[in-house]
């Protein structure tokens, strides 16, 4: 039997797969729920498209089917079919080299194939404009869903909690009963990414609208806060339906809504550079959503002081009194006059 047909017997993709998220991302690494929940959406898509491209089912998969044409196709795929962005693309590459990273740990025949893999470069890309809301059309979206049903009502409190908290989508959609905390002025307690929690005050508009919530819902500590139809969780998929709903919704009375695309990290944007307009510290927006590191919220003040500049640019500059002073002579011949 050749040795590339023992090797690939030998390491089943499945088994591998399993081993690298039990024993190094929950074992080793101890990462949060929802950072491993990326992890596995990228193996997901992975996987579906080697079965959909190559013919070949899951269980059938090698260690070995992860080569560098293979792997570039689907990341290819990722932009072209489902319209990915470079971001997203160098995310979903990062998965896969931290993944032949551990295997071929394991597994030293491997380490050609991780070192083909790991020579992928990540794909350069432009730094977009932050893209955020003013005032005006973040209060056309939270007037716009028809609160006399639950649903409507649904959709303005996931609206009203994602604007007051900045928190990222998978942070509101693993949001319970027992994280709210309404008395004293209101707060809730989120967890946020690598396991890092904060509280985030609340607007006495968003307790009141959570107090009537409440009572449409089960209370129990560990019910959903914003759950779907069935009573479970809402998904990423399912917050960004709701908003494409009530942004179609908004958008008929606003028309600045039309064609615009907002998704759940807009309204996060949004949150900042309001914050940030209305004279809020750098620091203290950081610690708001919850980033890691301050040069990530810095974006927030390059996007604040463009604004300013496009502002200027469309007020007329003042015209001032030219110098009525002789211009001054080059300099050789001012010293020879001397």
């Amino acid at each position: 039997m050749k040795t590339s047909n023992l090797l690939a017997q030998n390491n089943p993709l499945g088994v591998a797969v399993q081993q690298y998220f039990f024993q190094y991302l929950i074992g080793q690494r101890d990462l949060s729920p929802q950072t491993i929940s990326a992890y596995r959406d990228t193996f997901k898509l992975l996987i579906r498209f080697l079965e959909k491209r190559y013919r070949k089912k899951a269980d059938k998969l090698s260690v070995l089917d992860l080569s560098v044409p293979r792997v570039l196709a689907f990341l290819d795929d990722l932009e072209q079919r489902r319209g990915n962005s470079a971001r997203t693309r160098n995310a979903r590459l990062a998965t896969i080299r931290s993944f032949i990273r551990y295997t071929s740990s394991v597994e030293p025949l491997l380490l050609p194939i991780a070192q083909r893999l790991l020579a992928i470069p990540t794909k350069r890309f432009e730094y977009r404009d932050v893209g955020y809301l003013t005032q005006e059309q973040m209060q056309s979206l939270l007037e716009a869903p028809d609160v006399s049903t639950k649903n409507g009502l649904r959709d303005q409190v996931l609206l009203m909690l994602m604007y007051n908290t900045g928190a990222r989508v998978s942070e509101i959609t693993s949001l319970r009963v027992i994280d709210l905390h309404l008395d004293d002025g209101g707060n809730v307690h989120i967890r946020g990414k690598g396991r890092k929690q904060r509280s985030v005050p609340l607007w006495r508009q968003t307790v009141r609208l959570l107090r009537q919530w409440l009572k449409q819902i089960d209370k129990s500590p560990d019910q959903s806060l914003v759950p779907n139809a069935r009573g479970n969780a809402m998904t990423r998929a399912g917050v960004a339906q709701r908003l494409r709903h009530v942004v179609g919704l908004a958008a008929q009375r606003d028309s600045t809504l039309q064609n615009r695309r907002i998704s759940p990290h807009t309204i996060r944007h949004t949150t900042a550079m309001h914050l940030l307009q209305s004279g809020v510290d750098l620091s203290v927006i950081a610690m708001w959503l919850g980033h890691e590191s301050m040069q990530t919220t810095h974006q927030y003040l390059q996007a604040d002081l463009e604004t300013k500049r496009k502002a200027l640019s469309s007020v007329k500059s003042p015209k001032l009194p030219r110098s009525s002073r002789a211009p001054s002579k080059p300099l050789m011949q001012f010293l020879k006059g001397l």
